[in-house]
């Protein structure tokens, strides 16, 4: 049984600045927008006009309403706001509608904001059908992690599950081959062949993958590596294997047409 969750349609977006930028962007669509009822000043004025100017209903709650929206007292400004995703959801029902040579990344355990908003911008530019961000054991897909993507998380094929085993699992069952990404004794990515529905694995910056996704690899890939460099930051390297993929997808319909 795959865990659906009630807000994995919702970006939520906390802090003065970035709550008036959403409001005032009128290409995306805010559910809702709640101030607590002890804010104010300047930025506070202009997320009321603007949500007027919108015909958006702001809320005026308790702080601590805020907070449990945000999830992040330090920060929130006592401003938030749930923005709708219009490309993001949940892994289990999307799978069934995914091409035969779907593309996705899984993120098992990334925990630096910037990179998951690079990997964001770098996969969806290239096409990509799926970023798999779990909602354990990754940041909460945020104002740090949108600022990183330069705002391309608004519209980034953002696939959600309870955790990185739970994807694996549904991936697998779904026909896709998963790959990990690994330093050395490791088939090289320029000469390895794809086909069929494919998913790269993405493990944590310094521990790498997980044990549970690990042993659920079907094989590791490497990228070759010269000048002593032992690795990648891990947002390059998915930025790489996403481009790679995409040109040989780019060839492949070429050569078919």
């Amino acid at each position: 049984m795959t865990d659906v969750h009630p807000r994995d349609r919702l970006l939520t977006i906390y802090g003065r600045k970035p709550v008036l930028e959403v409001v005032e962007d009128a290409s995306l669509p805010v559910e809702r927008v709640l101030i607590a009822r002890n804010a104010d000043g300047p930025v506070i004025a202009d997320i009321l006009k603007a949500a007027r100017k919108r015909g958006l209903d702001v809320r005026r709650v308790t702080p601590a309403e805020v907070t449990r929206l945000s999830r992040n007292a330090r920060q929130d400004q006592g401003a938030v706001a749930d923005v709708v995703a219009p490309r993001m959801g949940a892994l289990g029902p999307a799978l069934p509608g995914l091409p035969a040579d779907a593309r996705v990344l899984l993120l098992d355990g990334l925990t630096t904001p910037g990179n998951i908003g690079l990997l964001l911008r770098a996969a969806t530019a290239a096409g990509w059908e799926g970023i798999i961000v779990p909602r354990r054991g990754s940041p909460e897909v945020g104002p740090l992690v949108i600022k990183a993507s330069a705002g391309v998380a608004f519209k980034a094929p953002i696939l959600r599950t309870a955790t990185a085993e739970e994807a694996a699992n549904l991936l697998k069952e779904n026909g896709f081959e998963l790959c990990g990404l690994r330093a050395s004794d490791a088939a090289d990515l320029y000469q390895a062949r794809f086909s069929g529905r494919v998913a790269f694995v993405l493990g944590n910056e310094s521990t790498g993958l997980s044990p549970a996704v690990d042993r659920l690899i079907d094989r590791f890939i490497a990228l070759p590596m010269a000048g002593g460099v032992e690795s990648l930051n891990v947002a390059i390297a998915g930025a790489v294997v996403a481009y790679e993929l995409c040109r040989r997808r780019l060839e492949s319909r070429a050569a078919v047409s």
